[in-house]
């Protein structure tokens, strides 16, 4: 059984859900730990609106948008602060329009589970960033916040190919995987203490500032990895020690979204209910892309490529509700 020293994963993520006011509206989150968040992904579920992206390294109020290349942009009436348990939003349509209903996913910045950083570009292949994730990273996210570009991905799973030193993904595109021939923009594997942009300008340009949000995987907690889809309605299942909160996958061999999924939006078996990191789309319903939530993984109940193509390869990133077994020996319970 999978055991863990960390016995509530609340600490380090949470997921919650809203209606908007239209003014000033402080949000507490659900969970019995009280989590102050350093990185708040906010969409709004019944319209068309931005991915919003907000971290406390940066600074309230500073957005990027997760479904678009626009540089960082000050959105004063957006998230004011980041609070004890939870965080204060504006007026601002992508986060509390009267009328709107909102779901945030919540990090904390915490050893072997997650890490951000900010640097400056100086255009030379040889420089490394530190970062304080403690381990290798899995994942790593990487946004210029000075110019438009696009949200460069780069991931490390058994079962799927990735050279840190040609590959890449697009957070904002449905592309699958890509490749650089001239190694300039994830420059080398990422070590447990330094990753390594290249010289190209959407990583490390010269007089561009860079957000870098990495990722570990950490038992009970977090997990980075990836499976094979079989078009099938008794889908594959894929194990993660821990009862999921929050998904996300995408199709590594072909065009399809970054698929979003979590417990709060869809608390009940089958799950049917997603969102797109790289669409601007409301909450979409389908019973072709569902799954469902299990005590140690997930299960796929739908036949969509987006998510389960017959022989497609997915990478997948997954945050924890609760560990499978407690470090006392507790078992997590199924939905």
């Amino acid at each position: 059984m999978a055991y863990t020293t960390i016995d509530d994963p609340e600490l380090y993520f949470q997921t919650k859900i809203w209606s908007g006011n239209g003014g000033t509206q402080a949000i507490t989150f659900d969970g019995s730990e009280n989590m102050q968040p350093d990185w708040v992904w906010i969409k709004r579920r019944n319209d068309t609106n931005a991915h919003t992206v907000l971290d406390s390294v940066r600074g309230a109020t500073k957005s990027l948008r997760a479904d678009a290349a626009e540089a960082e942009e000050t959105r004063a009436s957006s998230l004011t602060s980041f609070d004890s348990n939870g965080f204060t939003l504006g007026s601002d349509g992508n986060v509390n329009a009267s009328g709107g209903t909102y779901v945030a996913w919540n990090w904390k910045k915490v050893a072997g589970v997650f890490d951000i950083q900010t640097y400056a570009g100086n255009s030379n292949g040889s420089r490394t960033v530190a970062h304080n994730l403690g381990v290798v990273p899995s994942l790593i996210i990487v946004k210029n916040r000075t110019n438009a570009a696009d949200w460069f991905v780069g991931s490390t799973t058994s079962g799927v190919s990735f050279n840190w030193a040609t590959d890449y993904f697009r957070l904002n595109e449905a592309a699958a995987k890509g490749t650089d021939s001239g190694g300039n923009l994830f420059g080398a594997v990422p070590t447990d203490s330094v990753f390594t942009p290249g010289t190209n300008n959407d990583m490390n340009g010269s007089n561009n500032n860079y957000v870098a949000y990495l990722f570990g995987n950490k038992q009970g907690v977090s997990k980075v990895g990836s499976y094979i889809g079989n078009a099938n309605a008794d889908g594959p299942f894929v194990y993660l020690g821990f009862k999921p909160r929050f998904v996300m996958t995408k199709r590594t061999d072909n065009t399809s979204d970054w698929v979003l999924m979590d417990s709060k939006r869809n608390p009940f078996n089958v799950m049917d209910t997603d969102l797109f990191a790289n669409s601007t789309d409301a909450d979409t319903t389908a019973s072709n892309y569902s799954v469902d939530f299990l005590s140690n993984g997930w299960k796929f109940r739908g036949t969509s490529g987006g998510k389960n193509a017959s022989g497609g390869t997915y990478i997948y990133m997954a945050f924890a509700e609760n560990p499978f077994v407690t470090s006392t020996g507790v078992p997590a319970t199924a939905r």
